[in-house]
């Protein structure tokens, strides 16, 4: 069974907005609903669970309902103090129906442009892997620094990667590797990935897609509004979808 684990529990603090970037509306929906969409609708996933504070729990289950017609939705785990105690805790929940043997997908509420390809490219990537996760390959000229303020060492940017989502690990795995760094350590742990590797999982990385950006910042959410809008235009005009995304 592959379970999705939608991370919808940051505040958005760097946006500046009143509420939370995930619950913003872009033509009429949630950001949330975008990538839930693709979720909802991909025949390899079987359940989806979300992270969201209480408050805004009642408003998602009618909002993604009208977008849930095989009611994959299971149900929702409160947030940790980190985003890491966040997927712990989701994960503390999703394992109550699943097995170690199970995959769960994390994906953030905040990447809005999740397609089906990238769902299937990730859940392919982890076969006969502990994991899989996509990833950038870095464009410019890398350096390090060790105090900030002056560059210390030229990095080979041959080898390094900037890591996206979905990440897909074997459940019972993960676990163990998050359980590991309980109570302090995990709270220090930035990426979903990070446990794994610190656990000597044998994790795959497979090409990601710049176009699946988090949105972080305004403009971020500006650009998330253009493909959105430019998206219903072509549709309006008889030129159909880019993508699998056309029914929001």
């Amino acid at each position: 069974m592959n379970i999705a684990l939608l991370l919808s529990g940051g505040t958005g603090s760097r946006l500046g907005a009143d509420i939370p970037k995930q619950y913003m509306k872009v033509k009429g929906w949630p950001v949330i609903a975008y990538s839930f969409e693709q979720l909802a609708l991909h025949e390899q996933i079987d359940a989806i669970w979300i992270v969201a504070d209480a408050a805004w729990q009642e408003m998602l289950s009618h909002t993604l309902s009208r977008l849930d017609s095989g009611q994959k939705l299971r149900g929702f785990s409160r947030p940790g103090e980190s985003r890491q105690l966040s997927i712990w805790q989701g994960l503390e929940d999703v394992r109550k129906s699943a097995r170690d043997t199970d995959t769960v997908l994390i994906h953030d509420a905040a990447r809005p442009c999740l397609t089906g390809e990238m769902i299937s490219k990730c859940l392919q990537a982890a076969k006969g892997h502990d994991g899989a996760i996509p990833v950038l390959p870095m464009k410019d000229t890398v350096y390090a620094s060790m105090d900030s303020r002056k560059i210390h060492a030229l990095l080979d940017r041959s080898t390094i990667f900037a890591g996206q989502a979905p990440e897909v690990f074997t459940l019972g795995k993960y676990l163990a590797a998050n359980r590991r760094l309980l109570p302090e350590k995990i709270r220090k742990i930035n990426g979903s990935t990070e446990p794994a590797i610190l656990a000597g999982l044998d994790v795959a990385m497979f090409p990601g897609d710049e176009e699946n950006f988090k949105i972080t910042t305004r403009a971020d959410l500006a650009r998330f509004e253009r493909i959105v809008w430019e998206r219903s235009r072509r549709e309006e005009m008889g030129e159909g979808p880019e993508d699998d995304r056309e029914n929001i």
